[in-house]
Protein backbone atom coordinates (compact mmCIF):
# COMPACT_ATOMS: atom_id res chain seq x y z
CA UNK A 1 0.00 0.00 0.00
CA UNK A 2 2.86 2.09 0.31
CA UNK A 3 2.01 3.34 -3.23
CA UNK A 4 -1.21 4.55 -2.37
CA UNK A 5 -1.93 8.63 -0.58
CA UNK A 6 -5.05 9.33 0.47
CA UNK A 7 -5.98 12.81 -0.02
CA UNK A 8 -8.50 15.09 1.62
CA UNK A 9 -9.77 17.52 -0.18
CA UNK A 10 -13.05 19.75 -0.80
CA UNK A 11 -15.49 19.12 -3.69
CA UNK A 12 -13.84 21.05 -5.94
CA UNK A 13 -10.75 19.58 -6.27
CA UNK A 14 -12.02 16.48 -5.22
CA UNK A 15 -14.61 16.11 -7.95
CA UNK A 16 -12.61 15.44 -11.32
CA UNK A 17 -11.75 12.38 -9.74
CA UNK A 18 -14.32 11.43 -7.17
CA UNK A 19 -17.62 11.24 -9.82
CA UNK A 20 -16.29 9.04 -12.73
CA UNK A 21 -15.11 6.80 -9.44
CA UNK A 22 -18.93 6.95 -7.88
CA UNK A 23 -20.85 7.22 -11.47
CA UNK A 24 -18.74 3.57 -12.10
CA UNK A 25 -19.82 1.74 -9.07
CA UNK A 26 -23.17 3.44 -8.07
CA UNK A 27 -24.50 4.43 -11.57
CA UNK A 28 -23.27 1.12 -13.85
CA UNK A 29 -22.87 -1.46 -11.49
CA UNK A 30 -25.32 -0.52 -8.37
CA UNK A 31 -27.95 0.82 -11.06
CA UNK A 32 -28.53 4.21 -8.64
CA UNK A 33 -30.41 6.99 -10.49
CA UNK A 34 -27.83 9.39 -11.59
CA UNK A 35 -29.87 12.07 -10.38
CA UNK A 36 -29.17 10.68 -6.89
CA UNK A 37 -25.49 10.57 -7.21
CA UNK A 38 -24.50 14.32 -6.79
CA UNK A 39 -26.36 16.33 -4.12
CA UNK A 40 -26.30 19.14 -2.25
CA UNK A 41 -24.08 18.07 0.44
CA UNK A 42 -20.51 17.41 -1.92
CA UNK A 43 -19.91 20.85 -1.71
CA UNK A 44 -20.06 21.29 2.00
CA UNK A 45 -18.40 18.19 2.58
CA UNK A 46 -14.97 16.90 2.56
CA UNK A 47 -13.66 14.38 0.34
CA UNK A 48 -11.40 11.38 1.01
CA UNK A 49 -9.64 9.91 -2.23
CA UNK A 50 -7.34 6.63 -2.37
CA UNK A 51 -4.67 7.44 -5.15
CA UNK A 52 -2.16 5.75 -7.16
CA UNK A 53 1.02 6.45 -7.66
CA UNK A 54 -0.13 6.71 -11.50
CA UNK A 55 -2.35 9.25 -10.47
CA UNK A 56 -5.86 7.06 -10.42
CA UNK A 57 -8.06 7.16 -8.12
CA UNK A 58 -9.28 3.88 -6.50
CA UNK A 59 -11.79 4.79 -3.38
CA UNK A 60 -13.18 7.98 -2.24
CA UNK A 61 -15.79 8.82 0.68
CA UNK A 62 -16.77 12.20 2.07
CA UNK A 63 -17.73 13.53 5.93
CA UNK A 64 -20.39 15.85 5.97
CA UNK A 65 -20.19 18.59 8.34
CA UNK A 66 -22.60 16.72 10.84
CA UNK A 67 -20.51 13.73 11.12
CA UNK A 68 -22.26 11.33 8.34
CA UNK A 69 -20.24 9.57 6.16
CA UNK A 70 -21.13 8.41 2.49
CA UNK A 71 -20.43 8.35 -0.86
CA UNK A 72 -17.67 5.51 -0.10
CA UNK A 73 -16.74 3.82 -3.56
CA UNK A 74 -13.86 1.35 -4.03
CA UNK A 75 -13.04 0.93 -8.08
CA UNK A 76 -14.03 -3.01 -8.46
CA UNK A 77 -10.44 -4.08 -9.09
CA UNK A 78 -9.51 -3.05 -5.83
CA UNK A 79 -12.05 -4.26 -3.85
CA UNK A 80 -10.70 -6.47 -0.58
CA UNK A 81 -7.39 -5.48 -0.62
CA UNK A 82 -8.04 -2.68 2.22
CA UNK A 83 -8.28 0.99 0.15
CA UNK A 84 -11.25 1.45 1.21
CA UNK A 85 -10.03 1.00 5.23
CA UNK A 86 -7.87 4.02 4.03
CA UNK A 87 -9.86 6.01 2.88
CA UNK A 88 -12.39 5.36 6.28
CA UNK A 89 -10.32 5.85 8.79
CA UNK A 90 -8.78 9.24 6.51
CA UNK A 91 -12.41 9.78 6.87
CA UNK A 92 -12.86 8.94 11.12
CA UNK A 93 -9.43 10.69 11.47
CA UNK A 94 -10.78 14.16 10.12
CA UNK A 95 -14.06 13.93 11.95
CA UNK A 96 -12.16 13.47 15.11
CA UNK A 97 -9.94 16.05 14.52
CA UNK A 98 -13.10 18.60 13.51
CA UNK A 99 -14.42 17.72 17.14
CA UNK A 100 -16.97 15.33 16.47
CA UNK A 101 -17.47 12.85 19.04
CA UNK A 102 -19.71 10.48 17.23
CA UNK A 103 -19.65 9.58 13.11
CA UNK A 104 -22.70 7.72 11.73
CA UNK A 105 -22.76 6.02 8.51
CA UNK A 106 -25.80 3.87 6.03
CA UNK A 107 -24.22 1.11 5.02
CA UNK A 108 -25.28 -1.05 2.03
CA UNK A 109 -25.81 -4.83 4.09
CA UNK A 110 -22.82 -5.81 1.78
CA UNK A 111 -20.57 -3.91 3.61
CA UNK A 112 -21.91 -4.38 7.30
CA UNK A 113 -18.99 -6.16 8.26
CA UNK A 114 -16.74 -3.75 6.52
CA UNK A 115 -17.94 -0.99 8.42
CA UNK A 116 -17.89 -3.39 11.91
CA UNK A 117 -14.37 -3.66 11.30
CA UNK A 118 -13.49 -0.35 11.69
CA UNK A 119 -15.10 0.05 15.03
CA UNK A 120 -18.94 1.17 13.35
CA UNK A 121 -21.94 -0.79 15.52
CA UNK A 122 -25.20 -1.32 13.58
CA UNK A 123 -28.08 -0.10 14.61
CA UNK A 124 -32.04 0.54 14.40
CA UNK A 125 -33.65 -1.68 11.34
CA UNK A 126 -32.87 -2.25 7.70
CA UNK A 127 -33.87 0.17 5.39
CA UNK A 128 -34.05 0.81 1.95
CA UNK A 129 -31.94 3.37 -0.31
CA UNK A 130 -31.99 4.18 -3.92
CA UNK A 131 -33.27 0.26 -3.74
CA UNK A 132 -30.81 -1.07 -1.80
CA UNK A 133 -30.81 -2.53 1.39
CA UNK A 134 -28.87 -0.33 4.48
CA UNK A 135 -28.49 -0.16 8.11
CA UNK A 136 -27.79 2.90 10.13
CA UNK A 137 -23.91 2.61 12.20
CA UNK A 138 -22.51 4.44 14.64
CA UNK A 139 -18.62 5.03 15.72
CA UNK A 140 -18.12 6.99 18.69
CA UNK A 141 -15.20 8.22 19.95
CA UNK A 142 -12.54 11.19 19.98
CA UNK A 143 -9.77 10.16 18.02
CA UNK A 144 -7.79 11.32 21.21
Amino acid sequence: MKSITVELLDWRDAAPRAMPLRERVFVVEQGVPADMELDEFDPVSRHALAIAANGEALATGRLLPDGHIGRMAVDAAWRGRGVGGLVLEALVAEGWRRGMTTLVLNAQLSAVEFYRGHGFEAEGEVFMEAGIAHRTMRRSGSGG
